[in-house]
Order: structure tokens, then sequence, then C-alpha cells
């Protein structure tokens, strides 16, 4: 189902979309490609909007949370707002104090268009011209959002006609408790990494990949998301709280658990699965200032969470790291999976 959400101030209408499947369903938009609400049963079967959302198009235009978006053409920071590829350098607007954030006016900030549609299922593409941003070569996207009977599934395709970096991901924040219920600090959460890697002040990471072992950064095993998120340690009060990226256990490129997220009140657990090689493990940190969220909801710091699957932030810039390089003429494919259960 599609109905119009609202108008773009240049006339370009805007288009929410209902995907339905069992007892879950999800509503996203077309600007940004954001994800509205995502509604699933809890532990007594009762249905619990766990995404934050926004009610009209206004507050989605003048937010700055990238509230469940579409982040392109490169997800979360570049250092320096520059990279080299191909021995040429690449200048890009800087949107985080020296640094790039999210693609600029990325991804999120436009109007993707559907290209196919079911009941639980829509396509949407988008053309990112050569030299959009400062980043070389016409872009062509495609992402697919499949809703199941277990959960969401997001398959990004993507083509260049040049060599360029490529990375996308969906900035949605989770509150398994009910998008309007307050702070996510009693969630339980897992991460399936044994490193992490350490970031600046700037949030840039300094190119180390440092064991999880013996800090707060071990997600190793389910652990309360405010047991040590105050505690002291140097990275978590240089962020506000978790904002860091974390190396995913196994092969790139296959699809394997990310981590799991568990709302001991609602009883409903979140599995993460993707074929990206990193995950930034977001606790809203900064949501303060946000607009309110649907039925006025007074969306706070750390209010909601996010598991961002990744390419790993600066990496065309760190060459240790996984590469984000899109070869022309190659196909970017990646895969992520949320799925839901209640007990």
């Amino acid at each position: 189902m599609a109905t119009v959400f609202g108008t773009m101030p240049d006339g370009a209408p805007v288009e929410e979309i209902t995907l339905v499947s069992g007892g879950l369903s999800c509503d996203m938009i077309t600007y940004g490609g954001a994800i509205r609400a995502l509604t699933v049963p809890g532990r007594a079967g009762e249905p619990v909007d766990v995404a934050l959302g926004f009610d009209n198009l206004e507050d989605y235009l003048r937010h700055d949370k990238f509230l469940g978006a579409l982040v392109g053409r490169y997800a979360n920071r570049i250092g320096g707002s520059r990279f080299q590829l191909n021995g040429r350098e690449y200048t890009l607007p800087a949107n985080d104090g020296v640094n790039h954030l999210h693609g600029g006016q990325g991804f999120d900030k436009q109007v993707w268009k559907v290209e196919e549609r079911s009941d639980n299922s829509v396509t949407l593409s988008l053309f990112s011209p050569d030299g959009q941003e400062g980043y070389p070569g016409n872009l062509s996207v495609r992402v697919t959002y499949t809703l199941d009977g277990e959960g969401l599934t997001l398959d990004y395709r993507a083509a260049c006609d040049q060599d360029t970096v490529c990375a996308l991901t969906n900035h949605a924040y989770f509150n398994l408790s009910g998008h309007d219920s307050g702070e996510i600090l009693d969630h339980r959460v897992q991460i399936f990494a044994q490193r992490y890697t350490p970031a600046d002040e700037g949030s840039i990471p300094t190119g180390e990949l440092a064991p999880v072992e013996g800090t707060p950064m071990d997600f190793r095993q389910p652990v309360q998301v405010g047991e040590r998120i105050d505690g002291g340690f140097p990275q978590l009060v240089q962020a506000g709280g978790y904002d860091h990226n974390w190396v995913v256990d196994g092969q790139p490129g296959i699809l394997r658990p990310v981590g799991v997220v568990y709302a001991p009140d609602t009883g409903i657990k979140m599995e993460v699965d993707s074929t990206l090689p990193g995950v930034q493990f977001y606790t809203g940190n900064h949501l303060d200032g946000c607009p309110a969220g649907k039925g006025g909801a007074p969306y706070g710091r750390r209010w909601g969470l996010c598991l961002e699957t990744q390419h790993f932030p600066d990496a065309p810039n760190k060459p240790q790291f996984p590469s984000p390089v899109l070869r022309a003429g190659e196909e970017y494919h990646q895969v992520t999976c949320f799925r839901f259960s209640a007990k």
C-alpha cells in the first residue's frame, strides 16, 4: 500500500509505503528511503513499534539525526574530508567538523524512485551523478526492502562507470521496548566481534584493530547497555557513549551473525546478520534536540540504538582496512537482515 506522505519544496511528492508479512509491518518513505515504523509482536503478542520516526515530512527535512534513512555515497566518516583514488585526490564537503559524514548532502536527503513493489517488498533506486558531493563517477543504486515472517532484509546493489568509493547502510534507530518508551539502557546487546577500531576525538579510526577483551567494548556475551557506558573508559567518554565500529567476526561477503539486541520488558529480540565487514554500534548519544517523534514522543538522548552494518569509517584513507573501492563495471552487493522474535 502506498500513500502520499508529503511534498518536497520543489513540488516532488514523497510516498509512504507499507509492507506487511504475518504479524510484522514496516512503513517507509521515499524521502531518504527512511524506515518510519517497524511493528513486531511482543511477548504477549501485542504490536510494538520498535523504530524511531516522525509523523510528517517537515520534521524529516529539518532533523539531522538520520532517523531510519539510507545513507551514502559513503556511510560514516571520511577523515579530513578527502581521499585518494588512482593517484588523484578527491575533496568532499566537511559537515562534521573537518570531517565528512554520511555522504554530506547525501542519499538520506534525496527522494528515491520506486522501481518495484509488492505487499511485502519494495525496490528503490537513486542516481548519483559524477561529482555529486565530490565523489567520482555516475553511480546507480538499488535497495530492496523485503519483509518476511521473521523480519526485514535490505539488499543493496550499486554500479558505477568510474572507480569510486561506495559504502551504504541504513541508519534505523531501534527501541525494542517501543519507540516512545524512553532510554535503551536496559537493553542487552551482543556483538560478534573480537576487535573494534578505536577512534580519535573526531571519531576517525586511528587505524588500530584493538581487542575488545578486558574493555567495556567487549560484547561477545550479552551486556546491558547501561552497565558500562558511563564508566570512564576514555573511548566512551570521548564519544559520549558507544559510537564505534566493531570488526565483525567471519568472512566479509558472507551473510553471518553481527549482533543481538534484547529488551526485557517486551521480550523482543532482534538478531542482525550481514555480509558487511563492520558494524557501528551507536547509543543515540546525540538524539537530544531531535524533533518530537511519532505521536509527540519526546525523543531524547539514548532513546534509540543503531547497529549500522558498514564498511569501516575512513577506510578510503586506511589501506589496512577492507577496501570500499567499487571498480567501474563491477557490482556492489551487500545484504543485511533484521530478524525478530519474542519470549
